[in-house]
């Protein structure tokens, strides 16, 4: 059984606003650092993922202010209020320029790593705000996926196990704190590509450990990195058991 190649990506790496829209964040310099202006320890997490497993990675940097590299485009917050409110025109300038060549090179790489392998794992790597309107999110790591698809349930109970007997003071969670099937990347390539061929993963870490407050931030990145090399020689193992949906 060949093992399935493994690609690495990022929609929210950083919080870039081009000089061509900063008149549009001018006095918003806070929100750019927040949660809202992008993922706080994602790209970082990608990186180590993508040259520990020797994995291609596709990244942005540009704040899902500007444009939500990871929504559908006819989702309401592809855009902050700023941006919605610009003519059409130069909204779908701003799609041509960072928006469809990020989408594009996702999926190609995707596509080109399916073709050698058979079969891709597909990581896209987020964190979370400890603390979202006031509810207090309790979970150390999210693994979001689709419990309709076989090969992802599979996968998300066998790496949390492994997390929970390598880590067992975290929280770790399937499908929190997001539902895995909602908008985004990993939803659109799974209307393209069957459930034999494509694994679709989000990575989600609680960023209360990015600034430290957590266990060892760089600890953590090791932890999941391993634990995931773990996973993935379980749940493709040709006598591993299909763990029932959560």
């Amino acid at each position: 059984m060949n093992r399935p190649g493994l690609v690495i990506t990022c929609e929210h790496g950083g919080n870039h606003i081009p000089a061509a829209y900063r008149q549009y964040f001018q006095g918003q310099d806070a929100v750019l650092q927040s949660h809202r202006g992008f993922d706080a320890g994602a790209l970082i997490m990608a990186e180590d993922l993508a040259k520990s497993f020797g994995a291609p990675l596709v990244s942005a940097t540009v704040s899902r202010l500007l444009v939500d590299l990871n929504r559908s485009e006819h989702n309401r917050t592809l855009h902050a209020t700023a941006i919605r409110h610009l003519p059409f025109a130069e909204r779908q300038h701003i799609l041509a320029r960072y928006y469809q060549p990020y989408r594009s090179q996702a999926e190609d790489t995707i596509r080109r790593t399916l073709a050698v392998h058979g079969s891709v794992v597909h990581l896209s790597s987020h964190s979370f705000t400890p603390v979202l309107d006031g509810q207090v999110r309790h979970a150390d790591i999210g693994l979001l996926y689709d419990p309709r698809r076989p090969g992802e349930r599979a996968l998300c109970s066998h790496w949390k196990a492994v997390l929970s007997r390598m880590a067992p003071q975290l929280i770790v969670r399937r499908n929190y704190p997001y539902a895995g099937r909602g908008d985004g990347l990993t939803s659109h390539l799974r209307r393209h590509l069957g459930p034999e061929a494509y694994l679709g993963i989000e990575l989600e870490i609680n960023q209360k450990h990015v600034v430290a407050t957590g266990i060892d931030w760089p600890a953590l990145r090791r932890l999941i990195i391993t634990s995931l090399g773990e996973a993935l020689l379980e749940s493709t193992a040709p006598d591993s058991p299909l763990p029932p949906a959560p």
